[in-house]
């Protein structure tokens, strides 16, 4: 509880807001009524935490896009080798998988430094920006973008090979894309509904995949010691290309040796995983993901040297057609076909699978967080900073969604064909953090600083080699896609920026003198542009003459003169005060005239406003048969100086459905109405109608509801708060702010105070102390108040 203000003297209270709330069904739309059915309700911005995880927990949520790549790297190693080194690539694998392991040494070092240095989330993208300036980080944003997106389909593709090894049917025609497209939108509407916010959960498929691969391994290599692990003969395989020729002679070529390589470091993907969510570890955060990294990279290193070494020993072999996969060939010669074999062989499938759908779901995190922290810079569109529904960045997540089952579709969901895009961008963030860091050290100093430096150049110009190897190596098998998207991008973003900057600069421009001048003008034009005589003319109309405007006008540009007569006809019968003006209109373009008449209304210290009413309709069938016009002028009018427009919207739809809900009941038509009136009379429990009660809470027991309060009563209030501002009580400051519950709302007030630390739009709060009636409402001043949660 915090301490009341001192009340020895009670100045006369601010004027309050209205006691009780109007009793009004709101009407909802269609297209949010599905969305609350499908998503849930909506959460409000107090339910937004941050909340910290441990190491145990953090490294089971943020690894599982790193560790799950040691269920496909290997093969891939294979499948670039075999139709040239033959059976000699089960002997080569193993070089080329050391040469993968030094490289995750080498950057499990940067990695650690990064996220000792950078302790919040971001990544590359925010070393890049930090060292190199935001223009130079929109490579990393690419690069980091394109991985998210690549890991989506990498990911669910590899998840559901699992799935089909296990249960061969399903890879009958076209059904395992079809498995890919339907996980894709089920991870799209879980993290939709915010279950990326309950993440401790996917920390449980990390350690049990970690755990049930590594017993695979150990049991491997001890049937192997014993002498009594089988191995395959895959050249009697049917579905896998083996290579005829000397295999050591045609494996050992140098393309044939870089392309297995460039293979094998897909297994390095989700490396950064941690550095991009290091904000998610309990403090301190740089120490607790030094620890989880290291620990990351140590397991990733075992299950891919293990996953390897199984492959030397029993020739596991790649199939054209992806499945079975090379580890379930591995788990099914290591754990036999018996019924202990078989319910083993089940459940390593089922974690394989199992870690690489959640491995897919890293990227429904990053994706969207990366993005608004680029369009915080003003790099990408606002949009894709804003939070929906559930507190989740819809919009990133939809994006996401789309571009991921684009590529799964147009790869058919094959491995092969989506490697070639995948290292390019994580390599590339890599790189950014290798060069980064070296620039960071040289700047910043401090012990051991040339062995920093050297060690983050050689992180950096090795991601940089296997960034080109990729690029000329798999050129022609997909990665030319990403060689010319990147760039394109990358200046797309640049682009957007100079844009955003030039706006914001021109918005920019105020001072005091600005702020504080008053008008300049003397005379003040109203124009009220009318198409026909009906309500939503007439509310325009009015509210012209709220403006008190020196002149206020009704204008009708003729466009066609038969409908111009029977609007004057029209408009003189109804004896209307404000007079209509006729304006010729030869050409019909309508644009060019109201920029003319315009241009001879704004004399000097003449102020010109003109009001535009705009109906609207139902939201497709409204764009298919009303235009645009009020839109088009109001852009046009913004051009010119001293004029301004104003769009005034009539919702026309909310009309016709209160017409035909009067009619179906055979209610005479009612007369017109303002549209709150019209709101007011619904029926409570219409299904065409929805309340949103999760803004203003149910009194809770202890609590008085405000409808009930009495003047001059102590009282106990809980609610929301709805609004804040700082008032004025002779010359004293007074924080007021206005609480609400489902029953009405009440005003409260600080006195000689701006600020309360806590009390902010949203936050639920609870206030003691004695109401006062006004007339406007019911007033407590000073309050005892308590914070709280949800």
């Amino acid at each position: 509880m915090c301490p009341a203000d001192t009340r020895a003297v009670s100045p006369t209270p601010i004027a309050a807001s209205s006691a009780v709330l109007p009793d009004l069904n709101l009407p909802e739309r269609l297209s949010y009524r599905v969305k609350r059915r499908l998503l849930g309700p909506p959460l409000t911005n107090d339910q937004l935490k941050h909340e910290r995880l441990g190491k145990f927990l953090a490294l089971g949520v943020l690894a599982p896009d790193c560790i799950s790549s040691s269920a496909y790297g290997t093969e891939q190693i294979l499948t670039a080798l075999l139709p040239y080194a033959a059976l000699g690539a089960f002997t080569l694998v193993l070089p080329i998988t050391g040469v993968v392991i030094a490289i995750l040494v080498l950057l499990t070092i940067c990695y650690r430094q990064v996220v000792s240095v950078y302790t919040k989330a971001g990544g590359s993208y925010i070393v890049a920006k930090e060292n190199f300036g935001p223009r130079v980080a929109q490579v990393a944003a690419v690069a980091l973008l394109i991985d998210y997106v690549v890991t989506v389909a990498v990911q669910i593709a590899a998840g559901t090979v699992a799935v089909v090894s296990a249960f061969p049917v399903l890879g009958v025609g076209p059904r395992p894309v079809l498995i890919d497209v339907g996980m894709i939108l089920l991870l799209c509407w879980g993290n939709l509904r915010g279950i990326k916010e309950a993440g401790k959960a996917f920390a449980l498929p990390t350690y049990f995949f970690a755990l049930v691969a590594g017993s695979m391994i150990i049991v491997g290599i001890i049937r192997e010691l014993m002498g009594n692990l089988p191995q395959i003969d895959p050249t009697h395989l049917q579905g896998v290309h083996i290579g005829h020729a000397n295999g050591f002679v045609m494996g050992a070529t140098a393309m044939v040796l870089l392309r297995a390589f460039a293979n094998g470091g897909s297994s390095l993907t989700g490396l950064e995983a941690i550095s991009n969510g290091v904000g998610m570890f309990r403090c301190p955060e740089g120490q607790n993901a030094r620890k989880a990294m290291l620990v990351m990279a140590c397991t990733l290193g075992f299950l891919v040297c293990g996953v390897s070494l199984l492959a030397h020993f029993t020739h596991a072999t790649p199939y054209a057609d992806g499945f079975p996969s090379v580890i379930s060939q591995e788990a099914r010669l290591v754990f036999g076909h018996g019924v202990v074999g078989n319910i083993l062989f089940g459940v390593m499938q089922t974690a394989t699978a199992i870690i690489l759908y959640t491995g897919g779901n890293t990227s429904f995190n990053g994706f969207p967080f990366l993005a608004s922290f680029v369009a915080d810079d003003a790099f990408l569109p606002r949009q894709l900073r804003k939070r929906g529904h559930r507190l989740v960045f819809s919009n990133a997540i939809m994006v996401l969604t789309a571009v991921a089952l684009v590529l799964v579709v147009a790869t058919d969901g094959k491995l092969d064909a989506l490697v070639p895009l995948y290292a390019i961008g994580v390599f590339t963030g890599f790189t950014m953090a290798g060069f980064g860091m070296a620039k960071y050290f040289r700047t910043h100093g401090g012990p051991g600083q040339r062995r920093k430096i050297a060690l983050n150049v050689a992180a950096g110009t090795t991601s940089l080699i296997v960034v080109l190897i990729f690029a000329v190596v798999k050129f022609s098998e997909g990665a030319w896609v990403v060689v010319i998207l990147f760039p394109v991008l990358v200046f797309a973003l640049i682009r957007l920026n100079r844009e955003y900057r030039t706006e914001a600069e021109v918005l920019r421009d105020l001072d005091s003198e600005r702020l504080s001048a008053g008008t300049k003008y003397s005379h003040h034009t109203v124009l009220v542009f009318v198409d026909a005589l009906d309500l939503a003319s007439v509310e325009a109309l009015r509210y012209g003459q709220s403006l008190r405007p020196s002149t206020l006008r009704a204008v009708h540009f003729v466009l066609d003169s038969a409908h111009a007569d029977r609007l004057s006809k029209k408009w003189q019968r109804a004896a209307q005060i404000v007079p209509l003006e006729l304006v010729d209109c030869p050409d019909r373009r309508l644009g060019r005239a109201t920029l003319e008449m315009i241009a001879r209304e704004a004399r000097p210290r003449t102020e010109v406003t003109v009001l535009l009413p705009r109906r609207s309709y139902a939201t497709m069938l409204g764009r298919l048969l009303h235009d645009r016009t009020a839109d088009h002028l109001a852009r046009l009018i913004s051009r010119i100086p001293n004029a301004t427009a104003t769009i005034i919207p009539y919702d026309t739809n909310a009309k016709i459905t209160s017409m035909q809900e009067d009619r179906r009941a055979d209610l005479p038509e009612p007369p017109a109405r303002p549209v709150t009136a019209v709101l007011a009379d619904r029926p409570t429990g219409s299904t065409r109608t929805a309340i949103l009660k999760y803004a203003a809470p149910e009194p809770p027991a202890g609590a008085v509801p405000i409808r009930d309060l009495v003047s001059g009563d102590s009282c106990n209030v809980q609610g929301r708060v709805r609004t804040v501002r700082v008032g004025c009580v002779g010359d004293s400051p007074t924080f007021v702010c206005e609480i609400a519950d489902s029953t009405g709302n009440l005003t409260v007030q600080f006195y000689g105070r701006r600020t309360v630390a806590g009390i902010e739009p949203g936050r639920l709060l609870r206030v003691q102390g004695r109401s006062l009636q006004q007339d406007a409402g019911y007033v407590i001043a000073n309050p005892d108040y308590q914070l709280l949660t949800n």
